[in-house]
C-alpha cells in the first residue's frame, strides 16, 4: 500500500512539474493563448448552438425541454472538458510508439503515464471547460426541478465522477495503442464521440446503444443515470434507483481497469529499435 501511494505521489508530482513547464511556455505568448482559448470556446459552443437551432423548431426533444437538455449537455461537456484538459494528450501515444520516442520517456525517473498525460499540456482547453460550465449554470437557473440536498449534490458528483470516467477511457484507449499503434481515432470515438452522445437524452437513442454505454463502456454513468434522477425522469432501461448514485463507484472501477490495461500495455511494449 505504501509503495502504491509513493508511486501515485511521484506520478502526481511529475505531472505537475511537466504541466507547469508547458503552462510557462504557453504564457510566454499570452495574446496567442487568449486567442486559442477563445477559439476553443467558440468551436465547442457550436455543439450547443446546434441544440438551440433544433429547439427553434421544436418545443421538446422526446419530452425533454431545452433547460433539461442543457443540463445534460453542461454536465457532459464540463466533465469531458476536465478530463480532456488533464489527460487529452494521451492520444499522442500511438505516434510515440511508431516513431520510437516513447523510449526516451522510459529512461526518465518518472512514471511514463504521468509523462505522456502531461506532454504538451494545453491550457487552451480551458475554453471547453468554461463553455460547458456556462451552459450548466444557465440550465440550473432554468430547469424545473424540485431541488433537495441530494439532488443538489448530484450535480457536482456528475461532473467529478464523469471526468474520472472519461479520464479512464483516455488511458484505456492509449493502452490499446501499444498494440494498434495507430488507433487514436478509435479512442476519439469513445471520448469525443461519447461526450456528443451524452449531450442528448438517452430516450432518443435505440435501447441497444443505451445498453452499450451502460454495461460495456459505462459512459451512461457520467450524466444520463444521475441526470435522469435529478430531473425526475424514468430510466429507459428500467434500472433500479440506486444506480443513479453509482457514478463514484463506477469511476473507481474504470480507473482501476484502465490502470491495469496501461500496465499490461506498457509491459508488452517493444521498442522500434535503431
Amino acid at each position: 500500500m505504501r509503495a502504491a501511494g509513493w508511486v501515485l505521489a511521484t506520478g502526481v508530482r511529475a505531472y505537475g512539474l511537466i504541466a507547469a513547464m508547458w503552462i510557462r511556455s504557453t504564457m510566454t505568448y499570452r495574446a496567442s493563448f487568449v486567442m486559442t482559448a477563445l477559439g476553443n470556446f467558440a468551436a465547442t459552443a457550436l455543439d450547443f448552438v446546434a441544440i438551440l437551432l433544433m429547439f427553434s423548431h421544436v418545443t421538446t426533444l422526446d419530452g425533454f425541454a431545452l433547460p433539461e437538455v442543457a443540463l445534460l449537455y453542461g454536465t457532459a461537456a464540463t466533465a469531458f472538458g476536465l478530463a480532456d484538459l488533464v489527460m487529452g494528450s494521451m492520444d499522442r501515444l500511438g505516434r510515440r510508439v511508431r516513431d520510437g520516442t516513447l523510449d526516451t520517456l522510459l529512461v526518465r525517473p518518472a512514471p511514463v503515464l504521468a509523462q505522456v498525460a502531461a506532454d504538451r499540456f494545453a491550457l487552451r482547453r480551458l475554453g471547453r471547460v468554461s463553455q460547458g460550465l456556462l451552459v450548466l449554470v444557465w440550465s440550473l437557473t432554468q430547469v424545473q426541478v424540485a431541488w433537495t440536498p441530494v439532488k443538489a449534490a448530484m450535480v457536482p458528483l456528475m461532473v467529478v465522477s464523469g471526468a474520472a470516467i472519461f479520464a479512464s477511457v483516455f488511458v484505456a484507449g492509449a493502452a490499446f495503442q501499444f498494440w494498434a499503434q495507430d488507433a487514436s481515432e478509435v479512442q476519439n470515438s469513445f471520448t469525443y464521440g461519447g461526450t456528443t452522445l451524452l449531450q442528448y437524452p438517452p430516450t432518443v437513442f435505440a435501447k441497444d446503444m443505451v445498453r452499450g454505454v451502460t454495461f460495456v463502456v459505462p459512459l451512461a454513468f457520467v450524466n444520463w443515470l444521475p441526470g435522469l434522477y435529478v430531473l425526475g425522469r424514468p430510466d429507459p432501461l428500467g434500472l433500479p434507483d440506486w444506480t443513479a448514485f453509482a457514478p463514484p463507484l463506477v469511476a473507481v472501477v474504470c480507473c482501476a481497469a484502465a490502470g491495469a490495461a496501461w500496465r499490461v500495455g506498457l509491459r508488452s511494449y517493444r521498442s522500434t529499435g535503431n
